[in-house]
């Protein structure tokens, strides 16, 4: 499958053309290195990545989202960092972790960077449409409407990057993220609505 970039101020972000729209980001640090963030293998945007400058690790936001996290990382002759990894990693990491969610069965750790207003979340919140059922551009993961991801609205981000969609950018991102979250609940019923729809587009 082929992938969309876009170009930002930030680095690059590549969408796999795909239903779900798997995004995966390539951020500059303050030192010039270049950090891949759940990589999805796409050799055209891989190659628009070298441009950015040398490699400085690869980091892994959700358990789960392994994608081509490893390989890449070998490939390239950095770090693969794991979710538990990212969580602990303090001063080597440009970025703030943020703890969002914790249990046996979903691990996920957010990244904001103060200084760029940036906040890059991997899963629980997403711009593709079986994420964004609401009025917004962004909404919650249908698993964590239930108890969605409070701990991010003390964030006042520009820019949001996600694994699952295009990233967003602006002053209304903080309002935005506030909605989806405020609506997680309220919104369930056009998730219900429009769930049809994001199975058919699944299999498809």
């Amino acid at each position: 499958m082929s992938a969309t970039i876009h170009h930002h101020d930030l680095g690059l972000t590549w969408v796999i053309d795909e239903p779900m729209q798997r995004g995966s980001h390539a951020l500059t640090g303050p030192d010039g290195g270049v950090w891949l963030i759940d990589p999805a293998r796409d050799d055209a945007a891989l190659a628009e990545v070298a441009q950015l400058g040398a490699p400085a690790g690869v980091l892994q936001l959700l358990d789960r989202h392994n994608r081509d996290c490893a390989d890449l990382a070998r490939e390239l002759g950095v770090r693969h960092w794991t979710t538990p990894e990212v969580l602990t990693g303090g001063a080597e990491l440009p970025f703030e972790p943020q703890r969002v969610v914790w249990n046996r069965l979903w691990k996920e750790v957010a990244l904001w960077d103060p200084a760029r207003r940036a906040l890059v979340v991997s899963e629980s919140l997403g711009t593709v449409s079986a994420f964004a059922v609401g009025d917004g551009p962004v909404g919650v993961h249908p698993l964590r409407r239930i108890s969605p991801p409070k701990m991010l609205k003390a964030l006042n981000p520009e820019h949001l990057l996600v694994g699952h969609g295009i990233p967003e950018h602006g002053h209304d991102v903080h309002a935005d993220i506030l909605r989806a979250i405020d609506h997680a609940l309220t919104d369930l019923p056009k998730l219900f609505l429009k769930l049809p729809s994001i199975v058919r587009d699944a299999r498809g």
